[in-house]
């Protein structure tokens, strides 16, 4: 079972990393293949088509999660816990995944129906959330006038919001620094005062 989901992870990863470098269009599935040295049989056992790749930018960011959550300074505040998580992703995403491909999830998320991967409460994602936020509750660091997740719920909001705005301005502002500006600044009311 482990050597399965390495396979699945390692065609990911090569998917995206050619995408970045010459474009989802340009980038075929005999390329993907190519790279990754797997069987076609492999790539058609996890994926049908290259568009279903698009479901599997959300494993590439819990596992984004997963590396800075084992990074954080237990010391860390709370909020400033959540804001690093967001600043490690939003920062992964620049760096790493062409806007036009994080747009494109974004609207087949809108359009869908069924399972909306990006909103799958079992991601890591927001178990990370809400061991983050119950933390800063019970220590006095996030206000409790409303449950952990409703919190967990909003915070997410508010960072697929600055996701959604960032593609819709086509990455013309820098996602890492503005955008955690601006989600800083919007969930400061949140922050139990000191």
């Amino acid at each position: 079972m482990a050597q399965e989901s390495t396979k699945k992870k390692k065609i990911i990863e090569t998917a995206f990393r050619l995408f970045y470098e010459q474009g989802f269009e340009s980038t075929t599935i005999e390329q993907i293949i190519s790279e990754c040295k797997v069987s076609k049989g492999t790539f058609y056992h996890y994926f049908s088509a290259k568009t279903d790749l698009f479901s599997s930018l959300s494993d590439l960011f819990d596992e984004q999660y997963r590396i800075i959550t084992k990074e954080l300074n237990p010391s860390l505040h709370s909020f400033d816990k959540l804001i690093c998580m967001s600043k490690h992703l939003f920062k992964y995403i620049e760096d790493k995944i062409p806007v036009d491909i994080l747009a494109y999830l974004y609207s087949s998320q809108v359009t869908k129906k069924g399972e909306k991967h990006l909103l799958n409460r079992n991601r890591y994602y927001y178990k990370a959330l809400m061991l983050i936020i119950e933390e800063g509750q019970r220590k006095k660091q996030l206000k409790n006038e409303r449950s952990s997740r409703e919190l967990m719920k909003i915070y997410a909001m508010q960072e697929r919001s600055i996701l959604y705005d960032w593609c819709i301005c086509e990455g013309n502002y820098p996602l890492a620094s503005y955008g955690i500006e601006l989600l800083s600044i919007f969930m400061q009311g949140f922050k139990e005062d000191s």
